[in-house]
């Protein structure tokens, strides 16, 4: 049973992985974290670009700022920026127990912590994780908080 999940999940993963676009992994193959996207920049509203020349290491993986008082922001304070379930969907931490990759323009700031989502087409069909989460997010949130220790 436990060989078909694997096998059940890694031909998921490969399909929507075929079909994503817009999704990106939480950190890429050059350790650059969510995209290059501003995590502290989530926190006023906002999906920005960073620049490389504003940018931090934490934890082996680079970040990217939109301006020099984002990155002073994060350097005192960087766990409080960082996107939970470390970058993956959190709709699918909490309803599908796994790591979905993420739209980074796809977010929410519960209780002061980021939360990214996937969203784009999903078996040929556009596929948003943030409306579900949006119709159950105290469900899914104490859901995916539970799931994140196995998930992991």
């Amino acid at each position: 049973m436990k060989k078909l999940k694997i096998v059940l999940f890694t031909l998921i993963i490969s399909t929507v992985s075929i079909s994503l676009e817009a999704q990106t992994a939480p950190v890429d193959a050059n350790g650059l974290a969510i995209g290059g996207y501003d995590v502290v920049a989530y926190f006023s509203g906002e999906a920005e670009r960073g620049f490389a020349s504003y940018s931090a290491k934490h934890n082996g993986n680079t970040y990217h700022f939109s301006s020099k008082a984002n990155l002073e922001t994060f350097k005192s304070s960087s766990t409080q920026y960082l996107p939970q379930f470390d970058g993956y969907c959190a709709w699918g931490v909490g309803a599908k127990k796994t790591k979905f990759p993420v739209n980074p323009e796809t977010f929410d700031i519960v209780d002061g912590k980021l939360y990214l989502f996937f969203n784009g087409p999903f078996n040929g069909e556009p596929f948003n994780t943030l409306k579900p989460w949006n119709a159950a997010t105290s469900k899914l949130l104490s859901t995916a908080h539970k799931n994140w220790k196995s998930v992991k």
